[in-house]
């Protein structure tokens, strides 16, 4: 519910930016209903491709995905720290009654560092696959909003312990 709220609020109603219409809302209604809410990764950007003039160029093709990374950062960051919060609060309380399994907060903070070359690399070898191509751009931009998403969904599922 939280979780909800403070991506609802980080993105409440559509926005414009340099002429641009764009608004998450086509992938959040599909990510809450979809089996499988990857497949609803770029629902905004293709709306916002669609339905702004030139947004097919491969300018407004940028724009669009660039937008709808926006998105996807500032939601995946929300949940880093919700499930940060989660992790030190599971430490805290393992420490307060004297439990002693493996820390959550360090290997969370870790594997979110780690996360963010493997990314950028991940998407560097999508641009290469275009040879130097203008599609490349595009391509790349479209990586990084898949990888952010899909980052994202693990930290949504929040710290689960098995303790």
């Amino acid at each position: 519910m939280i979780r909800g709220l403070l991506i609802a609020a980080l993105f409440a109603g559509a926005a414009q930016a340099n002429g641009f219409e764009f608004s998450p809302e086509a992938t959040d209604s599909c990510t809450v209903t979809a089996d499988d809410p990857m497949s609803c990764v770029m629902a905004s950007a293709n709306d916002c491709m669609s339905g702004n003039p030139g947004g097919s160029s491969t300018a407004g093709m940028m724009r669009c995905i660039s937008l709808e990374y926006d998105y996807w950062d500032a939601r995946l960051n929300a949940a880093y720290q919700l499930a940060l919060q989660e992790a030190e609060a599971a430490d805290e309380e393992a420490k307060t009654y004297g439990y002693t399994p493996p820390k959550l907060a360090e290997p969370l903070r870790a594997m979110q560092r780690a996360w963010i070359p493997f990314r950028d690399a991940t998407c560097a070898f999508e641009r290469a696959k275009w040879g130097g191509g203008t599609g490349g751009g595009p391509a790349s931009a479209a990586c990084l909003v898949q990888e952010t998403a899909r980052q994202t969904f693990e930290l949504e599922r929040g710290v689960r312990l098995t303790r």
